[in-house]
């Protein structure tokens, strides 16, 4: 990992949720963050973890390890998300890995500052709170999606999310990282993308999938996909941004994300919102431990 320091009137706001931050105080956050350059496979701590990782083009994959070795993708974290919501917790013996899957940017912010923030019951708090909840629906979805969909939607949805959180319409994914992320084997991936491939729905070079046609894609995925969209709406309406917008056109807090500002929920007490955050962290191990169970089965 290489750490940089911002320069002065740095202005790369292209994490969603540090938008939203930098709406209220830009400033401020600026001077607590550190500009960090993520390398493919890189395993960044997530129950123990000491910083917050604000990605930007960095894509992170928060993995799911079997006692035999085996893993698959639990939630995938982009510039739409955090990672090292686990410091908010106790230490637990889950055996989580939150590892760099496209090597990128990010903004890093030490945990011991994170957490005074929090306690001080400001935006922070606030959009931690939220994005905690989008992240334990995609622990939830993902047992839901393993357990009854086919291969081919699961892969479908999973191109998608890569879409979503990349700049171009190639993803750099081999087969076998695809079936690693989805947890099958990874002859059943190639026939999947051999499919979708005869549908001239994708091309497919060693180790990077074009996506061609993204409707008919959109078409076979799962309704996971879909869901996942709405919730994170929902939840986090002022940290949208366009998922189509090339990285040149990306528009800062000032001007995209105002309403973050005048339509701040404020937290009545620091405290309880704190104990709504470790409970629904604590909700993920739950959910986690049901994503296991269905693999047993």
């Amino acid at each position: 990992m290489t750490v940089h320091r911002l320069p002065t009137g740095v202005d790369r706001c292209r994490n969603r949720l540090l938008n939203a931050l930098f709406g209220a105080d830009r400033a401020h956050w600026l001077s607590q963050l550190k500009s960090v350059e993520l390398r493919r496979d890189e395993v960044l701590a997530e129950s123990d973890a000491q910083y917050l990782y604000f990605p930007t083009t960095a894509v992170v994959s928060i993995l799911y390890t079997t006692q035999e070795g085996g893993s698959a993708e639990i939630a995938v974290i982009g510039h739409n998300g955090v990672v090292g919501l686990g410091m908010f917790t106790c230490r637990n013996a889950q055996p989580i890995q939150a590892k760099v899957q496209s090597a990128g940017h990010a903004y890093r912010l030490r945990g011991s500052v994170a957490k005074e923030e929090a306690l001080r019951g400001g935006e922070l708090l606030d959009i931690l709170s939220r994005y905690a909840q989008t992240l334990h629906g995609q622990l939830a979805q993902a047992a839901v999606c393993n357990r009854h969909h086919s291969i081919d939607q699961q892969l479908c949805r999973r191109l998608l999310v890569g879409l979503d959180l990349s700049y171009s319409n190639e993803l750099v994914m081999s087969h076998q990282a695809a079936a690693r992320l989805i947890g099958v084997r990874r002859e059943s991936v190639t026939l999947a993308a051999h499919r979708l491939l005869d549908a001239g729905i994708i091309r497919y070079r060693r180790g990077h999938i074009v996506v061609l046609d993204r409707a008919r894609l959109e078409q076979r995925a799962c309704e996971c996909y879909q869901a996942l969209q709405r919730q994170y709406d929902q939840l986090l309406p002022n940290c949208a941004v366009a998922a189509t917008a090339a990285p040149g056109s990306f528009v800062c807090a000032s001007s995209l994300l105002r309403p973050a500002v005048t339509r701040r929920r404020h937290v009545s007490n620091a405290t309880a919102a704190a104990q709504d955050l470790r409970g629904v962290v604590r909700e993920g191990d739950v959910a986690k431990r049901e994503w296991d169970a269905a693999e047993l089965t």
